[in-house]
C-alpha cells in the first residue's frame, strides 16, 4: 500500500497536503519558485524485502504515492542495464552502462511518469488528463489515459518532432498546437483551474517541474539501477535534462535506498543540458536560475528549456553533481557512435547524456575506473529527421551481384573479397 502523507517544498521544507499537487510553494514563489515533493510515513517504511516476483515499477509500491491496486499499467519498468564496452573504450573508461528506457511501452522513460500520474488521476476521480509536450511526455500521457479510459488533451507547439505527435494522436489524444512553446502553460493551467483537468506535465510559470505525484515514477529508475548492480550504486549517473524532473526524482530514489539500508550512498549526478541554465546556477550559488537563451536552435528539442528548476539544481548540489552543456555537433556525433558501436540508436536528447559524459571523461572529472550509468531516455525513431541529415541517400544497384559489390566498396568502403579471405 502507499504510505504517502503529504507534500514538502524542495527548497524551504514547508509541508502541504497531498491535495496540493497542482501548485508550487507559496513561500518560495517570489524568491526562487520551487516544486513540492511527496513525503512518506518513515515509520512505515522500515527495511523490508521487495515485493516478490515479476518485474516493473509496481514492485516498489510502498515507495509510491498510489496503491498498486489502483495501478494503470502497460507493463512499464524493469528495463535492462546494458553494458557499453566499445563506447567505454572510446572514452577511456572501464565501466559504462545505459539504462535502456527505449524499451518502455511507448518508447521512453516518460512512461514511468505517466503511469503514476494517470493512476493518481483516476484514483482521485479526474476525467481529463492534460499535458504540455513536444513529444515523449505527450505520447506517454495519451497511452496511459487511453488505458485508464480517460480523455487526454495535449498542448504542443509548432516545430515539435513529427513521430511523437503522430503517436499522441494515434493513441487518441486531442492535440492542439500553439505558435510559441511558452503559450502552452497558460492554456493548460486554465483547464486545471476551471475544469479540474489533471496535468502530468509542468503547469506553472516559471516552471518548477511536473506533477509531484507523477514524478515519483522516476524514482524507480534508481531502484532498478541499484538492483541490477547487486545493490551497489554507480559513481555517476548522467541524465539529459529539460526541467530536471527525472534528475530530482532519481536522487530521491537513491536517498530512499540509503535511508532504508538497501545501499550505502548516492551517486554523483550529471545534468546534460543544451542551454546551460543549471551550469550557470551552480556557478553563481543562487537558488533562482537564470534564463539562458540559445543562440541557435537545438536539435534536442525535448531538453531545450532555457531555464532550469530549483529541484534540479538542488539535486546536483546535494549529490556533488555537475551540469554540462552539449552542442548539436557533439550530440549528433555521439548519437552516431553509440548506434554504430553498440547497436543502440537514441533520439538526440537522449544522446546528450553521452555527449556530456565525453566532456567529463576528457577533462578527467570522470576517472577511468569510475562506474557510470547513462539514462537512454528514448529511441531514435522518436526523432529520425536529425540523423537523416547526416546519412547519404541509399544507392540503387542493378540486378547484378558484381555491380552490387562494386557499389558496396565505393559507397561504404566494404570489400567483400577481402572480408571473406
Amino acid at each position: 500500500m502507499s504510505f504517502a502523507t503529504g507534500l514538502r517544498c524542495t527548497r524551504c521544507g514547508r509541508l502541504y497536503p497531498l491535495s496540493s499537487y497542482d501548485r508550487d510553494c507559496l513561500t518560495c514563489r517570489d524568491v526562487a519558485p520551487s516544486a513540492l515533493a511527496v513525503e512518506y510515513d518513515a515509520a512505515m517504511l522500515a527495511p523490508r524485502p521487495l515485493l516478490p516476483g515479476g518485474v516493473g515499477l509496481w514492485r516498489f509500491g510502498d515507495l509510491l504515492p498510489v496503491d498498486a491496486r489502483d495501478a494503470v499499467s502497460l507493463g512499464e519498468g524493469g528495463t535492462p542495464l546494458v553494458p557499453l564496452p566499445r563506447v567505454a573504450a572510446r572514452l577511456g573508461l572501464d565501466h559504462l552502462w545505459a539504462k535502456d528506457e527505449t524499451r518502455e511501452p511507448t518508447g521512453s522513460f516518460k512512461d514511468r511518469l505517466a503511469c503514476i500520474g494517470v493512476s493518481a488521476a483516476r484514483q482521485r476521480g479526474a476525467r481529463v488528463i492534460v499535458s504540455s509536450s513536444s513529444g515523449n511526455a505527450g505520447a506517454a500521457a495519451a497511452a496511459y489515459a487511453a488505458r485508464a479510459g480517460l480523455a487526454c488533451i495535449i498542448f504542443t507547439f509548432e516545430g515539435a518532432a513529427g513521430p511523437p505527435v503522430t503517436q499522441m494522436r494515434a493513441l487518441g489524444a486531442m492535440v492542439l498546437s500553439v505558435e510559441r512553446s511558452e503559450d502552452r502553460l497558460p492554456l493548460l493551467a486554465a483547464g486545471m483551474r476551471r475544469f479540474g483537468w489533471f496535468s502530468t506535465s509542468p503547469f506553472t510559470q516559471p516552471v518548477v517541474g511536473s506533477n509531484p505525484l507523477a514524478l515519483e515514477g522516476y524514482k524507480t529508475l534508481a531502484y532498478e539501477i541499484a538492483e541490477a548492480m547487486d545493490w551497489t550504486v554507480p559513481d555517476w549517473c548522467v541524465l539529459p535534462v529539460c526541467y530536471g524532473d527525472a534528475l530530482a526524482a532519481i536522487r530521491r530514489g537513491f536517498t530512499d535506498m540509503v535511508a532504508l539500508g538497501w545501499t550505502k550512498r548516492v551517486p554523483r549526478l550529471v545534468a546534460a543540458e543544451v542551454a546551460g541554465s543549471l551550469g550557470a546556477g551552480l556557478a553563481s550559488g543562487d537558488d533562482a536560475l537564470p534564463d539562458v537563451r540559445l543562440n541557435a536552435p537545438t536539435i534536442a528539442t525535448s531538453i531545450g528549456a532555457s531555464r532550469g528548476t530549483f529541484q534540479a539544481l538542488d539535486a546536483l548540489r546535494r549529490s556533488s553533481g555537475v551540469a554540462v552543456t552539449a552542442s548539436n555537433d557533439q550530440i549528433l556525433d555521439w548519437q552516431a557512435t553509440l548506434a554504430r558501436d553498440e547497436g543502440m540508436w537514441l533520439e538526440p536528447a537522449a544522446a546528450a547524456s553521452l555527449a556530456a559524459l565525453a566532456q567529463l571523461a576528457e577533462r578527467k572529472v570522470v576517472k577511468p575506473n569510475d562506474r557510470v550509468v547513462i539514462l537512454a531516455t528514448a529511441g531514435g525513431l522518436k526523432d529520425p529527421s536529425r540523423a537523416e541529415t547526416k546519412i547519404a541517400p541509399v544507392p540503387t544497384v542493378p540486378r547484378d551481384f558484381d555491380a552490387a559489390l562494386t557499389t558496396l566498396r565505393r559507397t561504404y568502403g566494404f570489400d567483400a573479397r577481402a572480408e571473406s579471405a
